[in-house]
C-alpha cells in the first residue's frame, strides 16, 4: 500500500455523537501519526433519513474539535465528489462490471415473497438465506416480471462454501462462514447504492488504505471484502474500535450524560478537554499521562495499541477533565471562550469595554477553580454583574439566623464605604478590626457578611471577592439584604 489514507464518513441522519466523534478522531490521529491523508466523505444514499441540514452540524463539530481534514465536500480533492448522492454515476458503471461478469443478479421478489421465504425458514428451523429463485430466470422471464410492474434490486452471488477472515489490526482475526452471508444486496429498488456496495466502490476509487470504524460495522466487513474479491481489488486493512458503553455497561444514551459534539460545546465543554477525553476512551496515552494535546497524541498513536474492550464513558470523569482545562489554559483565552456564555446571559453587553474585559476576566480568576463548565461558570459567578443578587436558601436561613445581622451589616457597610484603599487587604485589616472590637469570632462576621454580598454560603476567598467586585456593587449587594432583613 500507498501512503496512509484514511477516511470518516458520516451519514446526516442525525448528530455527530461521542462514538462517531471518537471514530473520527482516531482516524484523523492515524493520519497524522503516519504522514497521512484524513478525509471527510458524506455517505448521504439513505433518501428517507439523510438531511442536508445536518452536514453543516456535523463539519462544524469536527473543526470544534480540531479534526480538519484533507479532502472533503467543502474543499474538494482529487478523488471527489464527496459526497455519495452525487457519485450514482460511478456506482452504476460499477454495478455494470459485476452483473457483465456473472457476479451480480437482478432480484424481482417482492416484499411479500421474501416475508414467506423468511416465515419458510423460521418454521423449519433454519436461518434464513435467500432461496436464488431469480438467478437464473430467463431474459424472457425477467421481462415478464418487469412488464408486472416489478422493479428488481441486484444481488451479489455470494458462494455457499468456505469463510471470509477478517484480519482486523484490533482484535485479531475473525471468520465468517460464506454460507451464513445470503446473497445480499447492492443496489435498492429504487436504484440507490446499498451502504456495502457503495461503501466498496468508493474507498476503493479514494485510495482508502485502513477502514477505522466501530464495532457495529465489524459484521459488514466480509460482505466488502466479498466485493473486493469480486471487483479484483486490492482490499484496505480494517480495525473496529470498540464500543462505548454506559457506566452500567449498558447501550450508551443521554441518561448516561453523553451528548452530540454540539451539545457539549453549548454546555461549555472545551474543545481540547472532549478530544483528550475521547481519545482516552479506548485508547491511552501513557500509564502516567492524562493530559495531552492532539499534536501529542498523534506522534504515539496507532490503531493497533486500541483496546479490544469496550470503553465506559463517565461524565464525570468528562467534567472533571474539563475543570483541569479551565483552571490551567490562559486567562485570555478563558475569557474568549467564556465571553458569549455571559452575553447570552445578559450579564456581559455584546460589547465590553475594555475596563468591562478586565473586570470579567479578573472575575474568572478568582473563580475559575469554582466551575466545571463555561455555562456552570455563569451559575457560579452571576452576582458579580448585577446589583440586585439571588439569595439561595441556605443563605438566607444564615442571614435570619442572628437578629443582630442586620445592625451587624450597618457597621460593615459604614466601615467599608470609607475605606481609603478598596484592595483585599485593607478589606480584610478593616473587618478584622471590626471584630476584634465587638469581640466576637469571626465567622460571626465572616458568614452573615458572605452570604449578604454573594447570596450564597461558599465560594472563593470573600476578601478577594469584595476587592474584584469593587466598592460599589459590594455596598449595593449589602444594602440590598438590610432591605430584605428590615422589619415589614
Amino acid at each position: 500500500m500507498g501512503p496512509v489514507r484514511v477516511r470518516f464518513a458520516p451519514s446526516p441522519t442525525g448528530e455527530l455523537h461521542v462514538g462517531g466523534a471518537r471514530t473520527a478522531l482516531f482516524n484523523w490521529l492515524f493520519a497524522r501519526r503516519f504522514g497521512g491523508q484524513f478525509i471527510l466523505r458524506i455517505e448521504d444514499t439513505d433518501q428517507t433519513r439523510s438531511r442536508e441540514d445536518l452536514m453543516t452540524p456535523i463539519m462544524d463539530g469536527l473543526r470544534w474539535l480540531g479534526l480538519q481534514w484533507d479532502e472533503g465536500p467543502d474543499i474538494g480533492g482529487p478523488v471527489g465528489p464527496y459526497l455519495q448522492s452525487r457519485r450514482l454515476d460511478l456506482y452504476r458503471t460499477y454495478l455494470r462490471q459485476l452483473i457483465s461478469a456473472g457476479k451480480a443478479y437482478y432480484c424481482y421478489c417482492t416484499p411479500d415473497e421474501l416475508a414467506e421465504q423468511r416465515a419458510n425458514a423460521r418454521a423449519a428451523g433454519q436461518p434464513y438465506r435467500y432461496d436464488r429463485r431469480c438467478l437464473y430466470l430467463t431474459p424472457e422471464e425477467q421481462k415478464h416480471r418487469l412488464d408486472e410492474g416489478r422493479t428488481p434490486v441486484v444481488r451479489l452471488f455470494v458462494p455457499d462454501e468456505g469463510t471470509v477472515t477478517v484480519h482486523d489490526l484490533i482484535r485479531g482475526d475473525v471468520s465468517f462462514e460464506k454460507g451464513l452471508l445470503d446473497d445480499f444486496i447492492l443496489v435498492k429498488s429504487d436504484g440507490m447504492p446499498t451502504y456495502n456496495f457503495a461503501c466498496v466502490v468508493d474507498d476503493h476509487l479514494m485510495g482508502i488504505t485502513h477502514v477505522i470504524r466501530a464495532e457495529e460495522h465489524l459484521s459488514n466487513t466480509p460482505k466488502q471484502m466479498l466485493l473486493y474479491e469480486a471487483f479484483g481489488w486490492e482490499m484496505p486493512a480494517f480495525a473496529h474500535v470498540p464500543m462505548i458503553l454506559a457506566p452500567d455497561r449498558t447501550k450508551l444514551s443521554k441518561r448516561h450524560g453523553a451528548k452530540g459534539v454540539g451539545e457539549y460545546r453549548q454546555e461549555g465543554i472545551l474543545a481540547p478537554a472532549l478530544a483528550n477525553y475521547l481519545a482516552l476512551l479506548g485508547w491511552s496515552y501513557d500509564l502516567s499521562q492524562e493530559f495531552f494535546t492532539l499534536a501529542q497524541a498523534a506522534e504515539r498513536f496507532d490503531i493497533t495499541d486500541v483496546n479490544k474492550t469496550a470503553a465506559i464513558y463517565n461524565n464525570d470523569k468528562l467534567e472533571w477533565m474539563n475543570a483541569a482545562y479551565i483552571r490551567t489554559i490562559p486567562l485570555e483565552e478563558l475569557a474568549e471562550l467564556a465571553l458569549p456564555f455571559f452575553r447570552d446571559a445578559g450579564l456581559v453587553p455584546p460589547e465590553p469595554s475594555e475596563a468591562e474585559m478586565a473586570y470579567f476576566r479578573n472575575v474568572l480568576g478568582l473563580m475559575r477553580e469554582r466551575f466545571r463548565t463555561l455555562r456552570e461558570a455563569v451559575e457560579t459567578t452571576g452576582y458579580f454583574f448585577v446589583d440586585e443578587i439571588t439569595v439561595q436558601p441556605d443563605a438566607e436561613a444564615r442571614l435570619k439566623k442572628d437578629p443582630g445581622t442586620p445592625e451587624l451589616l450597618k457597621q460593615v457597610s459604614t466601615l467599608l464605604s470609607a475605606l481609603p484603599d478598596w484592595d483585599s487587604g485593607s478589606i480584610e485589616q478593616a473587618c478584622r478590626g471590626l471584630i476584634a472590637q465587638l469581640n466576637i469570632k469571626s465567622g460571626d462576621l465572616i458568614h452573615p457578611l458572605r452570604a449578604a454580598v454573594t447570596g450564597r454560603t461558599v465560594g472563593a476567598g470573600l476578601f478577594e471577592t469584595m476587592a474584584v467586585m469593587g466598592r460599589n456593587r459590594t455596598l449595593a449587594h449589602i444594602d440590598q439584604m438590610l432591605r430584605v432583613l428590615a422589619p415589614q
